[in-house]
């Protein structure tokens, strides 16, 4: 474990923010990162569990207790890989998962976990910093070619899995650019879309080919489903051109909900009101009002 006695010598600290006259100024994220001596003090904090709770709170299964004791030893690089190990994007996570691993872990009991969420975007965040995080280009090619539909994290993490096997990789997006609901539902603010972008250059580099603008099939009737789309493709079509096709499309077509005031104008689902919003914050191509 990091520290036998961390967890009784150590208050609980997690990230800042800027002050609301800062950043009011600007869309851009506002969370203050702790220093290395505290983040490695909050790391001292993990108990190491007989029985790791936080690892049946995580829904990706982070090695939780092995990295915060390689972050409490000063060991990034190490960290990094037992990161990355479970997880193709802790930077995501790290900046806007609601850490049910933090509300799993033991020491929760009184309202004071360890500051998982806050580490492990501390520890990814090292790894662009120095260098550490680069294209893993596969040895050779397999021949296959699998396409994959939808770029949300799903169909990111799963491309790139496939890209690294060897596989050839075409991901299609009916969005003008990768990324799903993390580019277009996301606000910046918990999230900027370079964050993003250098993870989609690490995907290029690795093989990826991105399909932009392409509708695969029809989407269903209904309000709040938009699209920058400017061709489609039949999905028998790629069942033929391609050895597999993953589907990893989000959920967007929205529920409604019958209270009082739903039909006032100004109301609108999420994923109508979100996506405008980031072009413009982006600086993409004008976009009608809603």
């Amino acid at each position: 474990m990091a520290k036998i006695t961390g967890f009784l010598e150590y208050e609980r600290h997690d990230r800042g923010y800027d002050k609301p006259e800062v950043r009011s100024k600007s869309w851009k994220e506002f969370v203050k990162p702790l220093d290395e001596p505290e983040l490695e003090r909050q790391a001292a904090r993990c108990m190491d569990c007989g029985i790791p709770f936080c690892h049946q709170g995580c829904p990706v299964n982070n090695l939780i207790p092995d990295w915060n004791n390689l972050v409490y030893r000063h060991q990034y690089q190490n960290a990094l890989i037992h990161l990355h190990s479970t997880n193709n994007f802790p930077e995501f996570t790290g900046r806007i998962c609601p850490a049910p691993c933090e509300a799993a872990c033991t020491l929760n009991i009184d309202d004071n976990p360890v500051t998982i969420k806050t580490i492990e975007c501390a520890i990814v965040d090292r790894g662009w910093q120095e260098g550490w995080i680069v294209p893993l280009v596969p040895p050779k090619k397999t021949g296959k070619h699998v396409a994959v539909v939808g770029s949300g994290p799903a169909g990111m993490a799963c491309a790139q899995q496939l890209a690294r096997a060897g596989h050839e990789v075409h991901l299609y997006e009916r969005w003008a650019k990768a990324g799903g609901l993390l580019r277009y539902g996301i606000p910046d603010f918990k999230l900027e879309k370079a964050v993003i972008d250098r993870r989609l250059e690490q995907m290029a580099a690795e093989g990826v080919k991105f399909r932009p603008r392409v509708q695969v099939g029809t989407h269903a009737p209904g309000k709040g489903v938009v699209s920058d789309a400017l061709e489609s493709i039949a999905p028998a079509k790629l069942l033929a051109e391609f050895d597999a096709v993953a589907l990893t499309g989000g959920a967007e077509l929205p529920r409604d909900l019958p209270v009082p005031g739903r039909e006032l104008r100004g109301i609108h689902y999420a994923m109508e009101f979100l996506p405008l919003q980031n072009k413009r914050v982006a600086g993409d191509a004008a976009v009608a009002d809603l």
